[in-house]
Parts: structure tokens; C-alpha cells; sequence
């Protein structure tokens, strides 16, 4: 006579799922540094690359170390020293009620909905301590998703050094052509603001003309992809605007601006 039961079976099926429900969450806990880390080294991979400062044969840790992060409150434009930038997390601030604010609808050009307070920005020195670029992380909805990128500015906080989306939904092919390289090359030299510091740059439907006055301001549109175009845009807009990082930039512009050549 057999010695199985449908008790026994279930009790055998219990006790391995318990035990399968103990090894993932041990491997789970274990591997969390670790991922925080792959994460955290990848961020500052795409903030490299953004800069047009990665280099070959040379550790991203390495390249990073000529960069000083700070947090900076975003109605002033002034550094916030008493938020820590190593540990600040500003998608999460977005969302509280006392590190978070909504944004007005007729306001948000980059339709977010709501935003953090206080940024991260990213700074590069030379080794006399001159600024050399700054860097923004900028946000905005594209046509299926939140697209989410960083930008380089020189010094003089209008030329771009680079512009490169690490994160989005948007259509291969389409859309998805934002982090195609030929595109993103198109950036570099550009200007974000105009001769009054508005923000100016644009993405437009076709292609830039050499000879139109205004190319300096302008990137190709992307083929088959007007609203994902129109979203990257429409974000720049406004994180270079007064409700993103204008009043951060013009300090730069007043305390940076007599530096030596």
C-alpha cells in the first residue's frame, strides 16, 4: 500500500516552497549592494558620456572623481547645503508632500505633474578649480513614457557639450531613436538660450537648413516620431526655464562669469 497521501503531498510542497521563498529573499538581500552599485556606477557612466568625458583605458570611478555633485534648491538657485547629494534621491522627493511640489498645468511644459524642490547638478573644474561644465539632469513624457536624460552646458551655461536620454519607452525605431548616437552628435555646440537667456533650443519637424539664421538653436526632428520631437522640446523648455534650473544657471552666469579664460 502506498505510503502517499494528498496531505503529505501538499505538506511537501509547502515546505519547498517555503524554503525556494527563503532563497530568493536571502540572494535578493545579498545582491542589493551589489546592484546598488552596478546602478550607482551606471548613472555616473551616463553622466560621463553626456560630458563627452569618458575616456578609453580609464575607470568611470576615476573620471568621475573631477566631478563635485550638489543639491541645489531650485527656486533660488542657490546650493543646499543641508541635503547630503550622495544620498538624495530626487524622483522620491518629487513625490512627498513636503519635498515635492505640483506644478501648474498651463506651467508644465514637460508634463511631469509634480517635481522635487531641491536637484542634483554636476559640476566640472579644471585642477585650478574653474568651472568647465555643468551638468543637468532633465525629465519630461515623450510619447509612452517619461524620458529622462542629462545635459552639458559649457561654462558660459548656454553652448552644449552633450545631451544624451539613459532612460525611456519610447517606440524602436521611432521615437526610440532619441539615444541613437548620429542624433545625439547633433547636439554638441548648439545653443540652449538666446541673446535675452530664453531658453531657444528646439527640436523641429525635418531637417535643419545650414543657412537658416537660427540652425545654432536646432536639431533634426526625429523621422515618424512628432510627439516624442515635440516632448524633448517641451522638457528642455522647461528644466532651462525659471521653474527648472534658470535661476540656478544665471547664478552661475553672475558668480562663474569673471573667471579667467
Amino acid at each position: 500500500m502506498s505510503n502517499e497521501t494528498v496531505g503529505k503531498t501538499l505538506a511537501v510542497a509547502a515546505a519547498i516552497s517555503v524554503i525556494c521563498s527563503i532563497l530568493v529573499s536571502s540572494a535578493a538581500v545579498l545582491l542589493r549592494p551589489n546592484q546598488e552599485r552596478n546602478k550607482e556606477l551606471d548613472m555616473k557612466k551616463n553622466i560621463l558620456m553626456s560630458a563627452g568625458l569618458m575616456q578609453e583605458g580609464k575607470s568611470v570611478e576615476e573620471l568621475f572623481e573631477k566631478i563635485q555633485i550638489k543639491v541645489v534648491d531650485l527656486a533660488t538657485g542657490e546650493f543646499n547645503e543641508d541635503i547630503d547629494p550622495n544620498t538624495f534621491d530626487q524622483r522620491k522627493a518629487a513625490k512627498s508632500e513636503s519635498d515635492g511640489l505640483a506644478i501648474d498645468r498651463k506651467d508644465d511644459l514637460a508634463t511631469i505633474k509634480r517635481r522635487s524642490k531641491n536637484a542634483l547638478v554636476y559640476l566640472v573644474r579644471d585642477e585650478q578649480g574653474r568651472l568647465q561644465q555643468v551638468i543637468i539632469p532633465v525629465h519630461g513624457m515623450g510619447l509612452w513614457s517619461t524620458m529622462y536624460g542629462f545635459m552639458a552646458l559649457d561654462a558660459d551655461t548656454t553652448t552644449i557639450k552633450g545631451f544624451a536620454f539613459y532612460q525611456h519607452g519610447e517606440t524602436p525605431g521611432l521615437g526610440g531613436e532619441v539615444d541613437n548616437p548620429q542624433w545625439i552628435a547633433q547636439w554638441v555646440g548648439k545653443k540652449a538660450f538666446d541673446d535675452d537667456w530664453k531658453p531657444r533650443i528646439e527640436v523641429i519637424k525635418g531637417k535643419v537648413l545650414p543657412d537658416n539664421p537660427d540652425a545654432h538653436y536646432q536639431i533634426d526632428g526625429l523621422s515618424g516620431a512628432t510627439i516624442t520631437s515635440r516632448g524633448v522640446k517641451d522638457l528642455l523648455q522647461y528644466w532651462l526655464g525659471d521653474s527648472g534650473f534658470g535661476p540656478f544657471l544665471a547664478r552661475v552666469r553672475a558668480e562663474e562669469g569673471g573667471q579667467d579664460e
